[in-house]
């Protein structure tokens, strides 16, 4: 396939279907009957009648009809009896050019590419005319071959031993060469250059049949442009049949190592991934799923294959997964197991089990819950589901939500939550964050041995404030604010000697 921007490229292809399957209407995978048809006739003939290359362009254009080829069979009839035409092949060759311009040609259009519309209005693009002047040539008995460059195609006549360029789009395009006529108005007609047949690497000859070929492929590219994405995939399945016989084969060539041209069934390839990326982006994760389910088989390609239900699988997975639907996200990847490699399951398997372990360690409303979570952590530490950070940091998490309700209201069971901390510390080593759940937790028991002792001693009840403060002393001989609430007793006491 050639590799052409604007009138001859292609990006991401898609749009209408025929293949369907759980009620998702998808693009056409097998190819046209008529595809192989011709492709069996194009490997039994060495070169194909007017009539037949006619045909299989107005095939190629969508609208092969009985009174489309009855419009092509009077133009060669006309041709025919010009009462000026010439008798060389030379003038003859230069001749039909002429007569294109003036009796069927009309306006020059980027994205005209299809034979019949030519005959309906008259406009035209580098792959329509070149197409009509190889039917017209051959009626004549003129041997007629494409040539690709970049963004643009043309024709070459077979003269005598000599290869002629001929630039359908401009009626002095017959050997362009250095005629100024031409040149004056060709790059301003169509936006193209000119590149003359020394520049080799900048060009390509190609067959009859692939520059019908690219029919298809200006028609794919016109729907990328109109953002009509299915449509390009049955196009690109027959394109691919036309040269190939069948999609799976990869014996045809083309005669050149020249990558003008591409091989087909590389673009046709190019042309089902993007349909499924068009749906990934528009979020139909499912009918990702079922598009790989029934192209794959019938187009293979393991490792795209595998990325692209990988990405299909991901958004859904994520998706489930914002919305809080950890059951269907795990039963969804069980569907899945079939279709995903070991390593690409174990991957999204590893997602779940952090995402569960991180909602129940949200769930956690007592020490039991807590003791299972952390349990749950280091058993997926140890299977590898987890890594170390991770483990550490849900453990963490973990640990501080079993102490945080231990000591919940009403009751504030500090002494609790601390020794649920200081436990943890000794058993899974440091850990400056559960370091600092344990100072607070602590800082709020001596917070209230000091708002027990301030009740009482604003109650008089100097006793039993000494008492409760020194049980906190007793438990925290250190604090500074149970320190100073002491030496309050102390001078309340000499004051009272």
């Amino acid at each position: 396939m050639i590799k052409i921007p604007i009138s001859l490229s292609f990006l991401i292809f898609f749009s209408h279907a025929v293949y369907a399957q759980n009620a998702v209407v998808f693009p056409r995978l097998e190819p046209d009957p008529k595809a192989y048809d011709y492709h069996r006739l194009i490997t039994r003939k060495a070169n194909l009648s007017w009539t037949e290359l006619a045909e299989i362009s107005l095939w190629a254009s969508g609208n092969l009809t009985d009174a489309n080829l009855e419009k092509i069979r009077t133009a060669v009839e006309s041709l025919k009896k010009a009462g000026n035409l010439p008798s060389s092949a030379g003038e003859k060759a230069e001749f039909i050019l002429t007569y294109m311009h003036r009796n069927i040609l009309k306006s020059y259009s980027l994205y005209q590419t299809k034979i019949d519309t030519i005959f309906s209005n008259g406009s035209y693009n580098c792959v329509s005319s070149a197409v009509l002047y190889m039917i017209l040539c051959t009626s004549a008995g003129i041997d007629v071959n494409g040539v690709v460059t970049k963004d643009h195609a043309l024709a070459m006549v077979h003269i005598n031993g000599e290869d002629i360029d001929v630039e359908t789009t401009n009626r002095y395009g017959f050997d362009p060469g250095n005629r100024k006529e031409f040149h004056d108005q060709f790059g301003k007609t169509t936006g193209f250059a000119y590149v003359p047949a020394r520049n080799y690497r900048d060009r390509q000859t190609i067959s009859k049949i692939e520059l019908i070929s690219l029919i298809f492929a200006n028609r794919i590219s016109d729907h990328e442009r109109q953002n009509r994405y299915s449509d390009s995939v049955p196009l690109a399945v027959d394109m691919a049949a036309l040269l190939a016989g069948k999609a799976s084969d990869t014996a045809f060539k083309t005669n050149s190592s020249n990558t003008l041209f591409e091989d087909p069934n590389s673009f046709l390839m190019d042309r089902i991934f993007n349909y499924g990326t068009w749906l990934l982006r528009s979020g139909r994760e499912e009918d990702c799923l079922k598009w790989a389910a029934a192209a794959s088989s019938a187009y293979p390609d393991e490792q795209r294959w595998q990325e692209f239900v990988m990405a299909a699988v991901n958004n859904s997975i994520s998706k489930l997964l914002r919305e809080n639907k950890l059951t269907n996200a795990r039963n969804f990847l069980e569907a899945q197991k079939n279709e995903l490699t070991q390593e690409n399951y174990s991957q999204f398997d590893n997602i779940l089990t952090d995402a569960e372990l991180l909602n129940n360690a949200n769930k956690i409303s007592g020490m039991d819950d807590g003791n299972d979570v952390i349990f749950a952590i280091e058993h997926n530490l140890e299977n590898g589901k987890l890594n170390s950070k991770r483990a550490v940091e849900l453990r963490t998490f973990a640990i501080q939500k079993t102490a945080s309700q231990l000591c919940a209201a009403p009751d504030r069971d500090w002494r609790s939550a601390i020794s649920y901390i200081e436990n943890a510390l000794k058993h899974f080593g440091a850990n400056h964050e559960l370091e600092q759940s344990l100072k607070t937790y602590r800082n709020n028991l001596v917070a209230e041995f000091h708002n027990r002792f301030a009740a009482e001693w604003n109650k008089r009840n100097y006793n039993e404030a000494e008492i409760i403060l020194s049980e906190g002393l007793a438990e925290f001989p250190a604090d500074r604010q149970l320190l100073t609430d002491m030496e309050t007793v102390k001078k309340q006491k000499r004051q009272n000697l």
